[in-house]
């Protein structure tokens, strides 16, 4: 067994971190202490602690419990699960199914739980690092309360290494390792928040080295990766990192910006994704205040394509920082938005017959394209006609 496993927390005593919901008086402690559990929804990142909580509630309440993983099961498996959990009925025991990845099921196959848990067959425990909004189907949804789980942070990790390091029976106490500030700083930054890796790579680092003294050098060399980020181009990170690289440059934070872009692209992103938010960010939030940044991402875009990494991230900096600092504008695209709602407050309007081609003497002579002029001296309506219909004259879309 691995030392995350081995060193995985038995009670909530032993529990490190969420001390919202499983600290003293907390949800968890409070479902234990009466005995009713029902289905619950763990959202949280990886290595938060969802598989460990499941286990100490199951433990807690003398439960039958069953850990299964979406990625490798499917129905067959469930419905063994489900005819374990009938015969625990007659028996008066409480039957708990743990789904690791629960979002990795497919709809028919979460519809298939419902009847379970609804009649209390089992008590659900979902454990998804998606939004469970997203990814788990309503009606399993209502009949579970989400837990939310944050990522762990420096002092939590801490000590659980220190812990291990410490711990005789159960951890690595007896290499009698020691580590020193940088590398356990460096190892808790690269775990980003997630204790099995953490552990995992603390334990590499402790028997595949002779030395007593576990080093930053020693971390860099385990991991072997420039980045040790979570970054899953499907998955929701992407998205809250890609929001946040736009919300930096429209409040005009030439640095973070530079930051996520950084981070997406030492994760594997595609430079040319890069590219097109900024040229959609250009033209949505700097438009007409700097009618050369569309130019500059539209030329970014062109340059990537043609140069390719890793030179091209300095295409890609240079107009991060461009874009940051331009002077901002939303009058594009609330003029667009104002367009659209006309659009649909009045869809049908007929186009005044002054606009109308004529290409038939039949439509001259109903009106179509009179009292329009085209010279070069002037080009629209004569009269003061307008060019919107006629229950829209007068209408103003675009604001400077």
């Amino acid at each position: 067994m691995n030392l995350a496993f081995r060193l995985r927390p038995q009670t909530f005593e032993e529990f490190v971190g969420q001390e919202d919901l499983a600290g003293a008086n907390a949800i968890l402690r409070r479902i234990i202490k009466a005995q009713t559990p029902f289905s619950l929804i763990f959202w949280g990142p990886p290595g938060s602690g969802k598989t460990t909580l499941a286990n100490i509630i199951a433990n807690q309440l003398n439960a039958d419990f069953h850990a299964i993983s979406a990625v490798e099961a499917g129905k067959a498996d469930l419905s063994k699960v489900i005819g374990v959990a009938k015969e625990n009925l007659q028996k008066n025991i409480k039957t708990i199914l743990f789904i690791d990845e629960i979002h990795r099921w497919n709809k028919a196959q979460q519809d298939a739980l419902l009847p379970y848990v609804e009649d209390g067959t089992i008590n659900l425990i979902g454990a998804t690092t998606e939004n469970p909004s997203f990814e788990v189907i309503s009606a399993l949804l209502s009949r579970s309360k989400v837990l939310v789980l944050k990522a762990l942070d420096f002092e939590q990790l801490e000590t659980i290494l220190n812990r291990a390091l410490k711990d005789k029976k159960r951890g690595l106490g007896n290499l009698k390792k020691k580590i020193d500030k940088d590398a356990k700083e460096l190892l808790i930054r690269l775990s980003g928040g997630d204790a099995r890796i953490m552990l995992n790579a603390l334990e590499i680092s402790a028997n595949s080295y002779k030395t007593n003294k576990i080093t930053a050098e020693i971390i860099k060399e385990v991991f072997q990766t420039k980045s040790a980020g979570l970054y899953d181009k499907k998955a929701e990170e992407h998205y809250n990192i890609i929001s946040a690289f736009i919300k930096s440059m429209r409040g005009s934070d030439a640095d973070a910006a530079l930051y996520y872009m950084a981070r997406m692209l030492e994760n594997g992103e595609d430079p040319k994704f890069i590219a097109r938010r900024m040229i959609i960010f250009a033209a949505e939030d700097i438009g007409m205040a700097d009618r050369g940044a569309l130019i500059q991402a539209d030329e970014a875009f062109e340059a990537v394509n043609k140069v390719g990494m890793p030179e091209a991230q300095l295409i890609l900096a240079y107009v991060v920082i461009y874009l940051a600092k331009a002077p901002k504008s939303r009058a594009v695209a609330n003029a667009l938005g104002k367009a659209k709602a006309a659009v649909y407050e009045y869809p049908n309007e007929p186009v005044p017959l002054h606009l109308r081609n004529a290409p038939t003497k039949l439509m001259k002579e109903i009106g179509y394209a009179k009292d329009y002029k085209w010279s070069e001296k002037y080009v629209g309506p004569s009269q003061n006609l307008p060019f919107l219909p006629k229950k829209l004259a007068g209408r103003k879309f675009y604001e400077k």
